[in-house]
């Protein structure tokens, strides 16, 4: 009888806190997944297989599957599996067939005998010099799974945090052009037909109405040549910004100035540096070095210039603290902590605080922001539908009323 082959599944379970929690574990059955829970110091509630697509494209590899990827493995290691046996029940449990190829490359590399940072190194496009050398410092000094484990927890609490500024983001963004297009629509559509009402009226029309006319007559007649604008405009954007690097520092620099919004991405870009540092630090890479990780990772040209140049004064002997506030881009929360970690040689432990605190900060924030716009956006909606609506309506209003009289 041929051996049961290795799937993903869903759980659902209470840890040694009794926080709920769940997550994805790769298995042959569910028995075998709730016992290697338990061994986690898992209490299993459910445990389910994952239900395959139905369409199941070459889709491409995203950092939440590269994420994903480090939790397992941490997971495998952490239940005393073999490394290379590791890469084996993960490869098979994976959906993505891009993603597949790439655990099968690193695990045919690793039977091989190449060090596991040696072979995550050959593909920089999925894994950046940090993770790779967090990796390497967890593999020379013999606790992989232990590094592996921080490692995921980082890539996942970065991945949480971009989802929050990306749903800051992109809540109004798609309102907005949703109501652009129903203006459009009742402009090109709904408005012509009025047109020809008012033709044959006789009479002048209300300057009102007449600016929508003009205004939908326009469009009729260029609407192709808006389009065409609006999509070169935006495909030019996105161009210069990844072609040119100082048009893309112009850019960040803008958006830590739009309000409301610029807050939230200065908070999570705070909370990435403070969780960057956290990770590499506790992981025993010098200073120096982590510092060079971080202005790396840090996701906005002002915060990696400021930690560029934070790196260069602690470098000449100056305390991490006093180099931070010279910058003067942190905030003083983050200051505080960093001396105190400093004077009690918990630098990694306060930084962690410091990451969790502003990244709760950003989830308040985007969540108060969806709850301010939402009332706001369809204010907005109902002047524009509205307004479109009255002037249509306003000369008919004015010829009922003569008629009246």
């Amino acid at each position: 009888m041929a051996a049961a082959q290795p799937g993903l599944y869903i759980y659902k379970g209470k840890n040694k806190d009794g926080k709920l929690i769940r997550g994805e574990i790769t298995g042959t059955s569910a028995a075998l997944v709730k016992a290697q829970l338990r061994k986690q110091g898992v209490l299993p509630t459910s445990v389910k297989k994952k239900p395959k697509p139905l369409f199941q494209a070459n889709k491409p590899i995203k950092p939440r599957d590269i994420s994903t990827f480090t939790r397992q493995m941490a997971t495998m290691l952490k239940a005393g599996v073999p490394l290379v046996q590791s890469f084996e029940i993960v490869e098979e449990g994976l959906e993505n067939n891009k993603m597949r190829t790439l655990v099968k490359r690193l695990h045919e590399d690793v039977s091989s005998g190449v060090g596991i940072g040696t072979a995550l190194r050959k593909h920089p496009r999925h894994f950046d010099d940090l993770y790779c050398s967090l990796i390497e410092a967890g593999e020379q000094s013999g606790s992989l799974e232990t590094m592996l484990d921080r490692v995921a927890t980082y890539k996942e609490k970065g991945e949480a945090l971009k989802r929050k500024v990306k749903k800051a983001l992109t809540y109004p963004a798609a309102v907005i052009v949703v109501a652009v297009i129903v203006t459009g629509i009742l402009l090109v559509k709904v408005v012509p037909v009025f047109a020809q009402t008012f033709q044959g009226f006789g009479a002048d029309l209300p300057a009102f109405t007449q600016f929508v006319l003009n205004i939908s007559t326009f469009l009729q007649s260029w609407w192709l040549l808006f389009i065409t604008l609006l999509i070169v405009s935006a495909v030019g954007f996105r161009e210069a910004k990844l072609r040119s690097p100082t048009f893309a520092d112009i850019v960040d620099k803008f958006n830590l100035k739009i309000p409301i919004i610029g807050k939230i991405i200065y908070e999570s870009s705070v909370a990435r540096f403070a969780r960057t540092l956290s990770t590499t630090f506790a992981a025993g890479v010098p200073l120096i070095e982590a510092l060079d990780s971080v202005a790396g990772s840090a996701g906005n040209a002002v915060f990696r210039d400021a930690i560029r140049q934070v790196r260069d004064d602690v470098s000449t002997g100056l305390q991490l603290n006093s180099a931070m506030r010279s910058t003067g881009l942190f905030p003083t929360l983050l200051l505080q902590l960093t001396a105190i970690g400093e004077e009690s040689g918990a630098l990694d432990e306060m930084m962690d605080k410091a990451a969790t605190h502003f990244e709760e900060s950003v989830d308040s924030q985007v969540d108060n922001l969806t709850a301010l716009l939402e009332p706001f956006i369809m204010s907005v909606l109902g002047i524009v539908v509205g307004g479109l609506m009255v002037a249509m309506y306003l000369p008919i209003f004015r010829l009922g009323g003569v008629i009246g009289g």
